[in-house]
C-alpha cells in the first residue's frame, strides 16, 4: 500500500512539473527591411519599436534577411517555430507585410511535418538543441495575427516602385506571391488579418484601399491567382467591399481559409509602416497581442 501511493505521489509530482514547464512565447515576424536586422538574434526588435515596449507574454523577435526571396530565408522561420512552439511550449505569431508570406509558407509546406522538439534555448544562430530524441507533428501555435499581410502580393513590385535588385521583390509581385504556396493550408491554423487603409502616395498604383504599400485584396487576405479593387462600405469605384471576418467580398469573392478580417480600417487611420515605433496598422496588432497573448 505505501509503494502505490508513493508511486501516485511520484506520479503527481512529474505531471505538475511538466505543466510548470509549459510556457507561451509571442513571436514577431518582421516583412522587407532592408537587411537590416541580425537573423538568429530573438532580441532585436530594431524593426518594430524599442524591445522594452509590451507585445505579447514572452516576445520574440523573428529577423531573417528581408532583402532575400521568402524560399532562400524561411529556414529562420522554421527554426523560431522549432525552437518555441514545440514540445509543452506554445505560440501566439505577430507578422507583418512580407512576414505573412514567410508563415504562410512555412505552415502551408511545414506545418504538419514531423519536428523535434526543442528546448527553447537557442544558439547564436538562433538553433536551439533537442529534447532527446522526441518529435511531433508540425507547431503548437494558438493563431497568427496579421499587420498588412503581403500574402497577396503588392501591385508596388508588380509596377517596379521598389528596388529590384532585392530578390524578395521578385516575390511580392502579385501572381507570385498568390502562387508560392497554397494559401488554403494553414495546418488548420488561424490567420486573423488587420487592415490598414490610409494610403496616398500610391493610390493611383494599388486598387482598391490600401495602406500605402498594399491593398485590400492581400490585407485582407482574399482569394484568387490575383488582386482585386476591394474598399471600406459606401465607397464609390471598388470591385466590391471587404467584408469582416471570414465572409466573402461583397462581389462574391472568398478569402482564403483560415484567414478572418479582424480590422478593416474604415476611419483610414492606420498606414503600413511601423516606423521604428511600433506604429501604423502594426500598433493595432500589438494591442491585440497584449490583450490576449498571454
Amino acid at each position: 500500500m505505501k509503494m502505490l501511493i508513493g508511486a501516485a505521489v511520484t506520479a503527481a509530482t512529474l505531471l505538475v512539473g511538466t505543466e510548470a514547464a509549459a510556457t507561451n512565447y509571442t513571436l514577431w515576424i518582421h516583412g522587407r527591411n532592408g537587411g537590416k536586422t541580425q537573423p538568429g538574434n530573438y532580441n532585436d526588435f530594431s524593426y518594430w519599436g524599442p524591445s522594452t515596449t509590451a507585445a505579447g507574454v514572452n516576445k520574440k523577435a523573428v529577423n531573417w534577411n528581408g532583402t532575400q526571396r521568402v524560399g532562400a530565408e524561411n529556414y529562420r522561420i522554421r527554426d523560431a517555430l522549432d525552437c518555441f512552439c514545440t514540445g509543452s511550449n506554445s505560440c501566439y505569431i505577430a507578422v507583418h507585410s512580407a512576414g505573412d508570406l514567410q508563415i504562410g509558407y512555412a505552415l502551408s509546406l511545414y506545418g504538419t511535418s514531423t519536428r523535434a522538439v526543442k528546448n527553447a534555448t537557442p544558439n547564436a544562430s538562433g538553433v536551439c538543441g533537442n529534447v532527446g530524441t522526441s518529435t511531433q507533428k508540425g507547431w503548437n501555435i494558438k493563431w497568427v495575427a496579421v499587420a498588412s499581410g503581403a500574402g497577396g502580393g503588392s501591385e508596388l513590385a508588380d509596377h517596379g516602385d521598389w528596388a529590384m535588385s532585392e530578390p524578395l521583390v521578385s516575390d511580392l509581385v502579385t501572381t507570385t506571391a498568390r502562387s508560392m504556396y497554397n494559401h488554403n493550408a494553414t495546418a488548420n491554423v488561424e490567420f486573423l488579418m488587420f487592415a490598414g487603409s490610409k494610403g496616398t502616395l500610391y493610390s493611383g498604383i494599388l486598387p482598391g484601399q490600401d495602406d500605402e504599400a498594399v491593398a485590400y485584396h492581400s490585407t485582407g487576405g482574399v482569394s484568387g491567382s490575383s488582386g482585386g479593387s476591394y474598399c471600406n462600405p459606401g465607397d464609390w469605384f471598388c470591385g466590391g467591399t471587404l467584408n469582416l471576418l471570414k465572409n466573402a467580398c461583397s462581389d462574391g469573392r472568398a478569402k482564403w481559409s483560415f484567414h478572418s478580417v479582424y480590422l478593416r480600417d474604415d476611419g483610414e487611420s492606420y498606414n503600413h509602416y511601423a516606423n521604428g515605433n511600433w506604429g501604423g496598422i502594426v500598433s493595432k496588432v500589438r494591442e491585440y497581442m497584449v490583450q490576449y497573448a498571454y
